[in-house]
C-alpha cells in the first residue's frame, strides 16, 4: 500500500479535436465516449506532447482517458 501522498494524481484537460481510429478506412468506427470541448481526466504519462506554433498539446488515445467530467 502507498500513502495518499505517494499516489499519482490524475491530470485534466479539454478535448480540442477528435479523430476516429479508422478515419482513413471505409468501415465506420464505434462511437466516441468523449466529445469536443469535454473536460477529461487522464494519467500523467498518457499521450505524446507536441508543440505547434509555440502552444503545447497532448495527443492521446481515447483509451488513455480515465473520465469525462463535463
Amino acid at each position: 500500500m502507498l500513502p495518499d501522498t505517494a499516489k499519482e494524481k490524475p491530470k485534466q484537460g479539454k478535448v480540442l479535436s477528435l479523430v476516429t481510429a479508422n478515419c482513413f478506412e471505409t468501415a465506420s468506427a464505434p462511437p466516441s465516449r468523449s466529445r469536443k470541448a469535454d473536460r477529461v481526466l487522464f494519467t500523467s504519462y498518457s499521450g505524446n506532447e507536441v508543440q505547434v506554433d509555440g502552444d503545447e498539446y497532448l495527443i492521446m488515445s481515447e483509451d488513455d482517458i480515465l473520465a469525462v467530467i463535463d
